[in-house]
């Protein structure tokens, strides 16, 4: 029997499933972080604004293996010698602090392979420190609706399944779907299966859809790197229309003309270790200066 769409995400025909509760309500395990344990911190908080993430002397490790040596220059089999093999620990950020704010845009700037994207991830939950701490007010979103999207369904179909991954109802996706087709420039292909689409036209439809919701911290890595002139405009001005509702917004980029027009903070991270927090054109021109001395 054939399955229609709309079938499998109309909650009228499937029936209601009431899952046993795993969680009770004792918070008592939970553990608060009092005003005394924070003047502890070396980090300084300003205490006319509202903080909404603290990274504390934060250190990521990865523990990874070293490839084994190649016994025998040619043959179909090669063994790998076991006896070489080992584990190398890599140290990809020492030591990163400071607070972001509410109405924040901060810029994350480096070298490739210096620790920015580590840095994300680890405010994000994703990659657990080997020491310090990351405190949020709230989950951090990282932009993308990549993983709920199907490539074998079209562009309109795939808001609807985006926009429901992103929390919304039905009703909600219908009365944006127009405003996202429109952002993401797609009025003549959004009946089209997202396969056909270009590398450009799917990641506009992503950051249209991932951008629809109002984030109270956001988190973005490299997302601006693609569509052309006007649509990089469009999407910086999304941006800060997130940041003045309140948002805080994380951006790493490649592109430092991007984070002066996106960004009111810059962060510049070389080879995991934190060497400027400022004023984007002052963070950026050092950070160029030193790539000129490589």
């Amino acid at each position: 029997m054939r399955i229609n769409f709309d079938d499998l995400i109309n909650p009228d025909l499937h029936p209601e499933y009431e899952p046993e509760r795993i969680f009770s309500d004792d918070t008592s395990f939970i553990d608060v972080v009092t005003q005394d344990e924070g003047a502890n911190s070396n980090l300084y908080i300003d205490s006319t604004r509202q903080p909404v993430v603290m990274v504390d002397n934060l250190h990521v490790k990865y523990q990874v293996y070293s490839s084994g040596k190649a016994v025998g220059a040619s043959g179909a089999r090669r063994l790998l010698q076991s006896n070489m093999r080992g584990v190398r620990t890599v140290h990809a950020l020492k030591g990163i602090s400071f607070v972001a704010y509410e109405n924040e845009s901060i810029g994350v700037i480096g070298s490739n392979g210096s620790g920015k994207s580590t840095l994300l991830k680890a405010i994000t939950g994703l990659t657990p420190p080997a020491s310090g701490s990351v405190y949020a007010r709230s989950r951090p979103s990282l932009l993308g609706v990549g993983a709920a999207l199907i490539p074998g369904l079209s562009g309109d179909k795939n808001i609807t399944l985006g926009g429901l991954a992103l929390g919304y109802s039905r009703q909600e996706v219908e009365k944006m779907r127009e405003e996202i087709i429109k952002f993401a420039e797609l009025e003549e292909f959004i009946d089209l299966p997202m396969r056909t689409y270009s590398s450009g036209m799917s990641a506009r439809l992503k950051f249209a859809i991932a951008a629809s919701k109002q984030h109270d911290i956001l988190i973005i890595d490299e997302a601006l790197a693609v569509g052309d002139a006007k649509f990089k405009k469009r999407s910086e001005a999304k941006i800060r229309e997130i940041q003045e509702n309140a948002g805080t917004i994380f951006n790493v980029s490649h592109s430092m003309n991007s984070i002066k027009e996106t960004c009111n903070r810059c962060i510049w991270i070389e080879k995991g270790v934190q060497k400027m927090d400022g004023d984007p054109d002052t963070v950026i021109k050092a950070y160029q200066a030193h790539l000129k001395k490589k």
